[in-house]
């Protein structure tokens, strides 16, 4: 999920944070002169379960230097050491680590990553999947024969023709010079609708905190794991004459798997390796469908939390300022994310959650709510937000098609208002979630950037921007007709909760 209070973003509700965007986002030192940091004893070791951590420090040689030493003497074990953005991966059994580490000189924030030990999801889909059968297949391909030059599949992607991404194709697909990076669950790069446009150059499996490279890495562990790969097709699907179209069918498109193959989950120290691999492997664009978890929000007065913050915020910074623009998903709450307080039952959800309230101007939800990210609201075939998409104004940037079976049902021939795409082994499936629309937005970009492959990330989010369509707030949004309205739009015709600046056009950024 993506959540977000409003523009202030992280600028003004966080001053110590995230007054960073010059300066990478490095947090006030813990303590300026404190002691050696003290060994753990063998039986705290023995007995404490192994965790993950982040350690954020100043980014220079001899800073990230001695904090290796006090890292070695609190019992830790690096993962990888992020030097340029002072960022260093640990894990430890040593139960004072973190505390022990916030006292070291030069280290700004440390925590620990999750609350459950190592082990020997929070994608932002909403519902299970529904594939594609044999028989509806056969329906689609009929139809779809009926309009030349149309994929086999695509007479049931009104998505494609929401945003105008069928017309675009025929302008311009989208350059080979253009990579958008699906950090997710991995993508099956031998699907016959991805193969023509993967990158494994630019690919890598990010578990633990370490960018690992071997071919097929980046590939979901199981079938199961098929949300990246949804979300891949949806960005980048080739126009082969294969199943689908995506959004920019002649970019490239990258694999970052970041899950953790125990659990599914998304942890910071994977997001952070994804960020920077990313960055420096020349990816123009992410895509993020998920939140880091374990914490839907993570607040700046608990110091894990925080320390998640700093790191994440740290690379998704570095990456910005080597061009890579990043797009996220609002959430499936439908919850107005610029409102004073959430309801968050969820968090931790690696252990036992703890129900509370926070306030999302002072607990920000990863990476949706950093600075520089696009945040996504979800749209339905009628251009109307979606039942379950969050949204807020001053939050969400801009919306995209993410689908919506329940109010917005398409005239197509299987009148499903979710979103068909890619799946593992070649197959196909419906999907619905602000998941879903992140990707579309990101594929506009791209076209974008390959239109005007100059423009650095504040000028392409800008644009985008300034390209999209907005029908305005809705005079009713009473979608099951209770008499109710089940959300609040506020804002005029050009920026407002539902829609932040408009829905994504496809074909005014090939025009």
């Amino acid at each position: 999920m993506a959540h977000l209070r409003s523009r202030r973003r992280l600028a003004l509700a966080v001053p110590v944070v995230l007054s960073l965007t010059a300066s990478l986002g490095f947090l006030p030192a813990a303590a300026s002169a404190a002691p050696a940091a003290p060994t753990a004893t063998a039986e705290q070791a023995a007995d404490a379960p192994v965790l993950s951590y982040v350690v954020n420090t100043k980014a220079d040689h001899r800073t990230v230097a001695k904090v290796k030493r006090a890292i070695a003497a609190a019992d830790g074990e690096i993962v990888i050491a992020y030097e340029k953005i002072g960022v260093i991966v640990v894990r430890s059994a040593n139960g004072d680590f973190a505390k022990t580490l916030r006292t070291v000189p030069g280290v700004q924030s440390a925590g620990a990553t999750r609350t459950a030990p190592l082990a020997p999801a929070g994608t932002t889909d909403a519902g299970s999947a529904e594939y594609l059968t044999a028989a509806d297949a056969a329906k689609l391909r009929a139809a779809s024969a009926k309009t030349p030059g149309s994929e086999p599949l695509e007479a049931d992607q009104w998505d494609l023709r929401a945003i105008g991404a069928d017309k675009a194709a025929k302008i311009n697909p989208g350059s080979r010079n253009v990579t958008v990076a699906v950090i997710d669950t991995g993508v099956d790069d031998t699907h016959p609708d991805l193969a023509p446009n993967f990158s494994a150059s630019q690919s890598a499996n990010c578990f633990g905190g370490a960018p690992d490279t071997t071919p097929g890495a980046w590939r979901p562990y199981t079938a199961g794991d098929y949300h990246g790969t949804h979300v891949a097709g949806e960005i980048a699907a080739a126009r082969n004459g294969v199943g689908v179209a995506g959004v920019a069918p002649g970019v490239k498109v990258s694999a970052i798997n970041v899950t953790d193959p125990a659990n599914g989950l998304f942890y910071a120290e994977a997001v952070v390796c994804a960020f920077v691999f990313a960055a420096d492997h020349g990816v123009e664009i992410t895509n993020n469908s998920y939140y880091v978890d374990p914490w839907m929000y993570n607040c700046m007065d608990d110091p894990d939390q925080r320390a998640i913050v700093d790191a994440v915020n740290r690379a998704q910074l570095y990456a910005q300022r080597k061009g890579t623009l990043h797009f996220a998903s609002a959430g499936n709450s439908n919850h107005d994310l610029a409102s004073d307080a959430i309801d968050d039952a969820s968090s931790p959800n690696d252990t036992t959650p703890v129900p509370r309230t926070i306030d999302p101007s002072e607990c920000f939800d990863l990476p949706t709510q950093l600075p520089g990210v696009v945040t996504i609201s979800a749209t339905g075939s009628e251009n109307l937000k979606s039942y379950y998409s969050s949204y807020g104004r001053g939050v969400v940037d801009v919306a995209a098609p993410g689908g919506d079976s329940r109010y917005q049902l398409p005239d197509t021939p299987s009148k499903n208002g979710r979103i068909l795409s890619t799946m593992p082994n070649g197959e196909y499936a419906w999907l619905q979630g602000t998941s879903m629309a992140s990707p579309h937005a990101a594929g506009v970009a791209a076209l974008l950037k390959s239109k005007h492959p100059w423009l650095p990330p504040a000028a392409l989010q800008a644009l985008l921007k300034a390209q999209a369509n907005n029908p305005g707030c809705p005079a009713s949004y009473d979608q099951n007709g209770d008499g109710t309205q089940d959300a609040t739009c506020e804002g005029g015709r050009h920026v407002n909760g539902f829609y932040g600046h408009g829905i994504v056009d496809a074909l005014r950024a090939v025009k």
